[in-house]
Order: C-alpha cells, then sequence, then structure tokens
C-alpha cells in the first residue's frame, strides 16, 4: 500500500510517498529534507497533533488554550472531553498549567493568554 502525504513542516509541501507492507514502512520517497522524511515516518506510524481551544472562565469569559506538546491523535476526542470539564479561576498567566499529564500522556494544558 501506498500513502501520499503532503509534507507540513516547511513551506515547501513535498509530496511524500510512504510505502507500507504488512503495517511496516518499507520506503519514503518525495522528501527534500530529513524532517520530511522524519514528519511522513511519523505521520503513517504514529500520528500527533497540537490541540488549540478555549476554556470557560469563572467569569463567564473565554479563555484560549494549547497542549503543551503534540499527543497522539487518536486522543483528542477524549481530551476535548477532559478539557471541557474544567472552569479556569483567575488569574491567569501565560503557561499557566490548567490540566497536568492529560490523560497520562505527559502532556500538559497550557494558558495561552494573560486573564485578571
Amino acid at each position: 500500500m501506498i500513502r501520499n502525504l503532503t509534507c507540513i513542516i516547511c513551506p515547501r509541501g513535498c509530496n511524500i510517498n510512504v510505502e507500507i507492507e504488512e503495517g511496516n514502512v518499507k520506503k519514503i520517497e518525495g522528501n527534500t529534507c530529513k524532517r520530511g522524511y522524519e514528519y511522513a515516518y511519523s505521520e503513517v506510524t504514529n500520528p500527533v497533533r497540537t490541540i488549540t481551544s478555549t476554556i470557560k472562565l469563572e467569569n463567564g469569559k473565554m479563555l484560549p488554550i494549547k497542549t503543551d506538546k503534540p499527543i497522539p491523535k487518536e486522543l483528542i476526542a477524549q481530551s476535548m472531553i477532559e478539557i471541557n470539564k474544567i472552569t479556569g479561576k483567575l488569574p491567569i498567566k501565560i503557561g499557566d498549567i490548567l490540566i497536568e499529564n492529560l490523560l497520562g500522556t505527559g502532556c500538559n494544558i497550557i494558558a495561552t493568554k494573560n486573564m485578571n
């Protein structure tokens, strides 16, 4: 099986073909740099994403948040359930940890805006 990807690591947007045989990566072609190769391998074997969202604050306003590192793509829906359970307490500073070790991933949910 061949999976076609467009690399999102740099503006070049290389078209990368990944040959997969019996669940294993056999060949990666089309990348013009090492980062493209690493992206394609990761995307096929263990895709990850950074979550960006908002949470409600105690004053009714919304606070933008994000994960401090990417998490496995298959955990996004479950992560959003956990994120939607919390209400932020003021004051909050950029980088404050709102959820520690989200779903045991070692990833934290952090604030991306100062709010008083």
